[in-house]
């Protein structure tokens, strides 16, 4: 696992949307894993611009980690809209060529097995971008989440349910579950980025770092990783 320190926000924005484009650039049909929340907002603003530089996603392929369980994709806070806003509709990239869980399948077991078989229909994920849980949830994989697992249905925790209250009007608003790719599903991608800013993720970076590799951190289980790599900020960094 390598450690990238940068300054702040800003800077932990510019070096993943750097590698972002280096992996587009080198390989224009890349399957790209994509995360959404705070942490890469300022990611995918800097690929928008890229693309208005010249950089074509037209090829690209894209696997978002997660879905809300029982938010349509038109809803404001279904991780569809968050993506069509915040980059898929600023970029050229095609949208038959990007796939998120569907959180209103009649189905939900039989969506998840879906899930799975378009990741190794496109040929596995090229470039994994994450986030982190201030609880070292990676996707929605809850702490005890165990490592075999792939795309499933998952209970929220109420650290989770609380720390994305922020985005709703109320608590009583935010959904309980939620589809995400598993610990299996995401370790199988060839290149991961995790990223993180702000004092509240310090416990948890130092933990995926330092700490022993257990289902109670799921983030600790990319110690495991040969290609992982962990941008974080000063303050995420703080308790490294």
């Amino acid at each position: 696992m390598k450690v990238v320190v940068v300054a702040n926000f800003d800077s932990m924005s510019a070096e993943v949307a750097k590698i972002v484009y280096g992996q587009i650039s080198k390989k224009p049909h890349s399957v790209l894993g994509l995360a959404t929340g705070s942490s890469p907002l300022g990611v995918y603003k800097l690929l928008v611009e890229y693309h208005k530089m010249g950089t074509d996603f037209s090829k690209v392929t894209t696997f978002n980690l997660d879905e809300y369980v029982g938010l349509r994709p038109d809803h404001p806070q279904s991780y569809r809209w968050y993506m069509e806003e915040n980059f898929f509709s600023k970029v050229n990239i095609k949208k038959e060529q990007t796939f998120i869980p569907n959180g209103v399948a009649e189905d939900l077991e039989a969506e998840c097995l879906r899930y799975e078989d378009l990741i190794k229909q496109a040929g596995g994920i090229d470039l994994q971008l994450l986030g982190i849980g201030s609880n070292g949830h990676i996707g929605f994989n809850e702490p005890g989440s165990e490592f075999g697992t792939i795309t499933r249905v998952v209970d929220l925790a109420e650290s989770t349910i609380k720390d994305n209250s922020r985005f709703f009007e109320s608590i009583d608003e935010v959904p309980t579950q939620a589809i995400s790719m598993g610990i299996k599903t995401i370790m199988q991608a060839k290149e991961i980025i995790l990223m993180a800013s702000g004092g509240s993720k310090a416990d948890a970076i130092y933990a995926a770092v330092y700490g022993p590799v257990t289902t109670e951190v799921p983030a600790s289980v990319l110690q495991l990783h040969p290609a992982a790599t962990l941008v974080v900020d000063q303050a995420a960094a703080s308790k490294l």
